[in-house]
């Protein structure tokens, strides 16, 4: 491919067929869905850049199934693994570890959630993830920048892999960005849903893991279906797409297809969850990262799930299981919805938010200013857009029975 420069393995070809050549090549290794949405933020920054190709590969990766469809979803151009690594590229972006030692190119790592979360208590290899020094020097081969949220990285980093920090550059937090750019339009999101004037939403989020919400989803749904009365309440669920993965997605609709059946609405993996999550009136969820993002909205959270020895204890999200309420089995749903709004601070939550970046705003600006440094490159004479997120879908064409498991 000669817009990408080959290694000596004469065994990759060369695609003479491309019309723009000589340009820049951006290797973006896509591993899960999860990660693969997280890239797609940043790729709007290289947009309209002549200079710059944009290609896409898929290292293998336990929960990696939903990715193949996804980068087909994009229209990117996209390499095999096994053509990947043996081609040099100008530079390489990921939001995980696994195999990207292999890469020919600099590499900038970025965190796929809201910062470091989760503590890995189990395994060869506990500590906090993406902190750990496999996650920072993937087979012992350092990358050219190491992007983190939040300047209170660096305390963390310098513990636990002080070589990498003069290579850390605290850029900030693109879905931040974005929701904060999009809640002006909480009502339009909430009318591109269907919602009705007086109605209320329920969201529902999961990260993935057995301590997860979704864990715990056949206690609470029962209770969505018959302690939230209709017309006054809808209800949505916002999985994590390795739950999807690792489950398979025929299994999870049919799991959860009587639910959608009495009118639950069920967010696909693909699909952007942050309007959503604007729109909600309550967030009732778990010590992911979505959940954690909810805080950024006035929807008060109410905690079906929270494990202290699995979360950072110097992370936002253990100071939001301090603050948000527990959900209890025994007192009713509605009435711990009322308490929960009426025990709501705002400025507690904000002041929780605040920890997911220390460079609000300013994602774009500070993360382009890198890449292309790294590519070297003059970067393109404007600023860069923070673009507000576009108007879901209603909720209803998320309820509908799907992949043969009628509704």
């Amino acid at each position: 491919m000669s817009a990408l420069r080959k290694s000596t393995d004469t065994s990759v070809e060369e695609r003479e067929w491309l019309t723009l050549v000589e340009r820049k090549t951006v290797l973006v290794v896509v591993h899960t869905l999860t990660y693969g949405k997280r890239l797609v933020d940043v790729l709007a920054l290289l947009e309209a850049d002549f200079r710059v190709q944009v290609v896409f590969t898929a290292p293998p990766h336990v929960f990696g199934d939903e990715v193949p469809r996804f980068l087909q979803g994009l229209g990117g151009a996209v390499l095999p693994w096994d053509e990947a690594v043996h081609m040099t590229f100008d530079l390489a972006l990921t939001a995980g570890p696994r195999g990207v030692e292999r890469i020919s190119a600099p590499l900038i790592t970025l965190p796929h959630g809201a910062g470091y979360l989760k503590r890995l208590v189990s395994g060869p290899h506990p500590g906090v993830a993406g902190l750990r020094r496999q996650d920072l020097v993937p087979g012992g081969r350092l990358p050219a920048a190491v992007a983190v949220p939040h300047r209170a990285e660096l305390a963390d980093l310098e513990r636990h892999c002080p070589e990498v920090l003069p290579l850390t550059h605290v850029v900030g937090d693109p879905a931040y960005d974005r929701m904060a750019a999009s809640l002006p339009l909480r009502a339009g999101y909430r009318r591109a849903l269907g919602l009705a004037d007086g109605e209320q939403l329920v969201v529902v989020v999961s990260t993935w893991g057995a301590r997860s919400s979704f864990g715990r989803l056949e206690a609470l749904l029962p209770r969505l279906v018959t302690e939230l009365p209709a017309g006054r309440f809808r209800s949505v669920l916002l999985v994590h797409p390795n739950v999807w993965s690792g489950h398979g997605s025929w299994q999870i609709r049919a799991w959860l297809a009587r639910c959608a059946a009495l009118g639950i609405a069920l967010v696909p993996p693909e699909a952007d969850w942050r309007a959503v999550l604007i729109a909600a009136d309550w967030i009732i969820g778990d010590h992911g990262s979505v959940t954690l993002y909810g805080t950024l909205t006035d929807a008060p959270i109410l905690l079906a799930s929270s494990p202290e020895r699995e979360i950072n204890p110097a992370s936002p999200a253990a100071a939001l299981a301090v603050t948000a309420p527990a959900l209890s089995p025994t007192h009713p749903l509605v009435a711990q919805l009322q308490y929960t709004a009426a025990e709501y601070n705002r400025e507690e939550y904000a002041a929780i938010a605040a920890r997911i970046t220390s460079e609000p705003g300013r994602f774009n600006r500070n993360m382009r200013r890198l890449m292309y440094r790294l590519l070297g490159l003059g970067q393109p004479a404007h600023e860069p857009e923070t673009v507000p997120l576009p108007e879901p879908p209603p909720l209803h064409t998320w309820t509908r029975g799907r992949s043969g498991v009628p509704a």
